[in-house]
C-alpha cells in the first residue's frame, strides 16, 4: 500500500519546486510597500489567506480580511490580495472590480493564470497545482481531492512569504510575538 502521507508531501514538493521565487519576491515587495493590504479568497482558500493575514498583522502590517466588519475602504496605495485558484469565481470578479475602481493595486495568486480574475490583476503569482478547475478525468493528477493540493501549497507559500517579508521589513521574532493576541 502506498504511503498517502509521503505521496501528499511529494506532490506538494513538486508544486513548490515549480513556483517562481522571483515572482514571490515581487509579490512580497508589493505587500511590503502597501499602505494597507486587504485579502480575499473563497472556501478553503479563504482559510489559508486568513492565516496569511494573521501573520501579516504579526509583522506589523495594516491588514484586513474582506467580509470582516472592520475592513476599511481601499484606495490608492493599498493592495487587494486575492487568491483564486481556479481563475474565476464570481465574488472575486466583483471585488476585484471594486478595488480597481477605487485605485487599489490587485495581486492575484492562482493556479490558472489565464483565468478571468488573473486577467484583471496588476500582478499575478502562479502556484502550479491542481484545483477544482482541473480535478476530474485526465486532468486530475493529485491523490488529494478537489483543490486540496493548491490549498496545501498556499500554506507553504504563505509561510515562505512571511519569512521573506520578515527579513525585508526587519521584523524580529520578538516583535512578531508582541503583536500576537492575548485574547485566546
Amino acid at each position: 500500500m502506498t504511503n498517502l502521507y509521503r505521496t501528499a508531501i511529494e506532490e506538494l514538493a513538486r508544486v513548490a519546486d515549480n513556483i517562481d521565487d522571483r515572482a514571490v519576491d515581487e509579490a512580497c515587495r508589493r505587500i511590503a510597500e502597501a499602505r494597507h493590504v486587504s485579502v480575499y479568497a473563497g472556501g478553503r482558500e479563504g482559510l489559508q489567506v486568513k492565516g496569511f493575514a494573521m501573520r501579516l498583522f504579526h509583522l506589523g502590517r495594516s491588514v484586513s480580511v474582506v467580509g470582516d466588519m472592520t475592513t476599511p475602504a481601499l484606495g490608492p496605495g493599498d493592495v487587494f490580495f486575492v487568491v483564486c485558484g481556479p481563475g474565476e469565481i464570481s465574488t472575486a470578479v466583483a471585488l476585484v472590480g471594486v478595488a480597481k475602481a477605487a485605485g487599489a493595486e490587485v495581486v492575484v495568486v492562482t493556479a490558472q493564470p489565464l483565468g478571468r480574475v488573473p486577467g484583471m490583476a496588476d500582478y499575478v503569482l502562479t502556484v502550479p497545482a491542481q484545483t477544482m478547475a482541473d480535478d476530474q478525468g485526465a486532468a486530475a493528477t493529485s491523490v488529494l481531492p478537489m483543490g486540496s493540493l493548491f490549498e496545501g501549497a498556499l500554506f507553504v507559500l504563505f509561510e515562505v512569504m512571511v519569512l521573506k517579508l520578515k527579513t525585508r521589513l526587519g521584523v524580529t521574532p520578538e516583535a512578531m510575538r508582541a503583536n500576537h493576541t492575548n485574547m485566546e
